[in-house]
């Protein structure tokens, strides 16, 4: 990755101002959205694969985190569908292809339900949060217990070191058995990217993607999907979350991959990349 050239800037949107690396190129574009609570940086693994593979990536910081800024509000995942609308407009970007991971996923869900289809031309949801995490009466299989989502809001609050260094294990280890499958540089880097979060945006978002509900945003998706987890995910456990997403969108493509966790673009980097660039080739 280190060869690839790359134009970095603090874009202007809406209100906020967001930290985007566009490796540039002539192919199509391909907008990768991070998950919680960590910045672009995360897809360092994905860049040179799918930069090889003829397309022109681009990654973001979401508000609140990485190096972007960090207003107070702004974290619904309106306001974030409206700054991923905001980003594209921008750049005048066509034919794009989102990729969602965790979090990342339901902006593309929710991307789609406000402002359509017209520059994308396909999506991946990676590890997604959709179709709703919660699980309450109405959403019984919903892979998130109330209490759980408390018990973290609890241990951010109180110790925001502590939580993001058992967090990323949990992230990296299968079923968040707290045996990591990355490297223990791995590991830190993903803790130094939590630690540029925003605490109250840590939380606030948080809170979004635990009780938002993408179940009507995704009959919306109708150009070519990929849905793509691990089995192993005890963060956003598959069951509750992937296999849902796929059966929600019918015509959407399903890749399950065995034992791998929740931060799977970088435990199976190999694995990942080439699906998801297999599935970006096909839908060309």
């Amino acid at each position: 990755m280190t060869n690839i050239k790359v134009n970095s800037r603090l874009l202007g949107l809406k209100d906020v101002k967001v930290h985007v690396d566009d490796y540039g190129g002539d192919g199509r574009p391909v907008v990768l959205i991070h998950g919680w609570p960590l910045s672009g940086e995360s897809w360092s693994e994905q860049i040179a694969a799918f930069s090889g593979a003829g397309f022109r990536v681009i990654t973001y910081d979401r508000r609140g985190f990485g190096r972007s800024d960090k207003p107070k509000t702004g974290y619904s995942y309106d306001t974030l569908a409206d700054d991923l609308a905001g980003l594209l407009e921008e750049l005048d970007l066509q034919d794009v292809s989102l990729v969602g991971f965790s979090m990342g996923g339901g902006e593309v869900a929710r991307y789609i339900a406000k402002h359509g289809q017209k520059r994308l031309h396909s999506v991946v949801f990676a590890a997604a949060v959709t179709p709703m995490m919660m699980n309450e009466p109405g959403n019984p299989e919903g892979p998130l217990e109330k209490s759980k989502a408390a018990e973290m809001t609890a241990q951010l609050t109180a110790d925001q070191d502590k939580f993001y260094d058992g967090f990323t294990t949990d992230f990296f280890s299968a079923n968040a058995d707290g045996n990591l499958l990355v490297t223990e540089q791995q590991h830190q880097d993903a803790i130094r990217l939590c630690r540029q979060a925003d605490k109250a945006a840590a939380l606030e978002a948080m809170q979004s993607f635990g009780i938002s509900d993408f179940r009507e945003d995704l009959t919306k998706v109708t150009v070519p999907t990929l849905v793509i987890h691990g089995d192993a995910d005890g963060v956003v456990p598959f069951e509750g979350s992937g296999r849902r997403t796929h059966k929600a969108i019918s015509h959407s493509e399903l890749v399950v991959i065995e034992g791998a966790p929740h931060g799977f673009n970088v435990s199976h980097a190999d694995e990942f990349n080439g699906a998801v660039t297999g599935f970006l080739a096909r839908s060309a």
